[in-house]
């Protein structure tokens, strides 16, 4: 049957209808969500979180849980920027609420927005300034005004809280981990050593240690943020291990939120992790790592410059990936509809 070509919303005007562009990066889903929201209030980042927190949490699930979405769903909500001079700024949404930063989001969203002329390409390199809960993050990417080929970015000071820390874990045993923040904390832990391997064939072991791990390191270390309560916690476990390709730095699976699992190899994971393998002196400033995911998939890391943050040392890691559009969509949230605000299972 042929319809006029006219939106859902004209057809069926009670239901919310919520426009967005799906990419992946590197394998990791990011839905924009373009519009079908009401207005963010607050003059920052995180009281534009706090208040999508308190006020939209419904349309985070039904656009992140099923039957719009799935268990490993992630996505973003594009708001205007409040720094000077940045171009736009950005709330990440996933399984559980809404993360501080997220860096295989810094690529897709900006492979999104110069490809679909959001934002005006200024090519061979089109650098973006964009807000993030966690701080200010310049993007670049690298292309024509039609196509990105590779996105970098500059993310937030990184920085070691701590390194070979201890804990017990019921069932697991004592877990070596190094505690970092790449606009995340992040507990690291060495697969090898709690008798897992960084592959596909794991991921039900790897989700459930991971959970595991996380738990026992909040309940143990208190995380402390320098400038703001709501970073000061921890995101998730990051299990390391050798890599299958032998150029290739290392492996990285990112375990986070609610048992998620990061199909790309964690852009602000690569960040923490060029934080401490540059604390231990083991990567020099302009050094380029390539670390895979557990799809094989892959983002170089590198650090820029040495910083300090918080009165602590701290460097600015760069990283880079590809990420690509994989379809446009109208989402109908249809008040009669008892899924309207999705449901979970995992």
């Amino acid at each position: 049957m042929n319809l006029p070509a006219r939106a859902w919303h004209e057809w069926n005007p009670g239901p919310t209808v919520v426009r967005t562009i799906d990419a992946h990066a590197e394998g990791e889903p990011l839905r924009v969500i373009l519009d079908g929201l009401p207005s963010l209030e607050g003059d920052t980042i995180l009281e534009r979180r706090r208040f999508a927190r308190q006020h939209i949490d419904t349309i985070r699930t039904a656009l992140m849980w099923e039957p719009r979405g799935h268990a490993d769903m992630y996505g973003c909500i594009l708001t205007p920027p409040v720094t000077p001079g940045a171009d736009l700024g950005v709330l990440f949404v996933h399984n559980e609420g809404f993360s501080t930063m997220c860096g295989h989001g810094i690529i897709a969203v900006s492979t999104v927005v110069i490809e679909t002329g959001i934002l005006r390409a200024t090519p061979p390199i089109t650098t973006l300034r964009i807000d993030t809960p966690a701080g200010l993050v310049t993007a670049f990417a690298h292309g024509s005004a039609e196509r990105v080929d590779r996105v970098t970015f500059h993310n937030v000071p990184s920085y070691v809280l701590e390194l070979e820390g201890s804990v017990r874990i019921d069932g697991v045993g004592d877990v070596v981990f190094d505690l970092a923040f790449g606009g995340a904390f992040y507990a690291f832990v060495d697969a090898g050593s709690v008798g897992l391997r960084c592959e596909p064939g794991q991921l039900r072991r790897l989700i459930e240690t991971g959970n595991a791990i996380k738990a026992g390191v909040t309940a143990a270390r208190t995380i402390e943020h320098p400038t703001d309560p709501d970073l000061a916690f921890l995101y998730g476990t990051i299990f390391t291990g050798p890599a299958l390709s032998p150029d290739a730095h290392s492996r990285n699976v990112c375990i986070f939120a609610d048992g998620e699992v990061d199909r790309s190899p964690t852009g602000t994971g690569v960040s923490a992790r060029v934080a401490i393998h540059h604390a231990r002196g083991e990567l020099a400033i302009g050094t380029t790592i390539s670390i895979e995911s557990i799809i094989g998939s892959r983002f170089t890391g590198r650090v820029v410059e040495q910083t300090t943050f918080g009165g602590a040392p701290a460097v600015i890691p760069e990283v880079g990936g590809r990420a690509f559009i994989t379809g446009r969509h109208e989402f109908v949230l249809d008040p009669a509809d008892p899924f309207r605000s999705g449901f979970f299972l995992r």
